[in-house]
């Protein structure tokens, strides 16, 4: 899985599911994340440094889209703290909760807690104790909302 995080709300905002981590699943996550969040030029897009961001098609991906990429420091884990403490919640109340017969369950399963749970009902103290989805909705302005 890869997924991408809008920090100031803790939102997943794009994510994707693969057998394996190729660049496509970041350029997917990517797309998804825009499709999501509409204009994003200028917007920054932290990673480690792992091969599927370092990709030309990830690069390219975020050039066409006016994004700028930043990348953690080799072994330095708290660069990425934000997803890897996103990760290990998913680890904890989706991986580990059964062992999982079949891929298409398992993605079924990350998918509903990251769109029932982990936005709607999971309060974040980082976020006033609101949910994602109550913080974005707070924070945005009555006529961004009537757009």
């Amino acid at each position: 899985m890869c997924a991408i995080k809008d920090v100031f709300s803790n939102r997943i905002v794009g994510y994707s599911i693969d057998s394996r981590m190729k660049s496509r699943i970041a350029v997917n996550a990517l797309n998804n994340a825009i499709a999501r969040r509409g204009d994003v030029a200028g917007c920054i897009v932290h990673t480690d440094r792992g091969s599927q961001f370092r990709s030309r098609k990830h690069i390219r991906a975020l050039s066409r889209h006016g994004m700028v990429g930043s990348m953690g420091r080799v072994g330095a884990a708290g660069d990425n703290a934000a997803m890897e403490s996103f990760f290990a919640l998913l680890q904890n109340n989706v991986l580990d909760r059964r062992t999982w017969t079949n891929r298409e369950d398992l993605r079924i399963a990350i998918v509903t807690w990251i769109e029932r749970t982990y936005h709607r009902r999971r309060r974040q103290d980082g976020l006033g104790r609101l949910t994602p989805i109550q913080f974005e909705t707070k924070m945005t302005t009555p006529a961004t909302q009537a757009a």
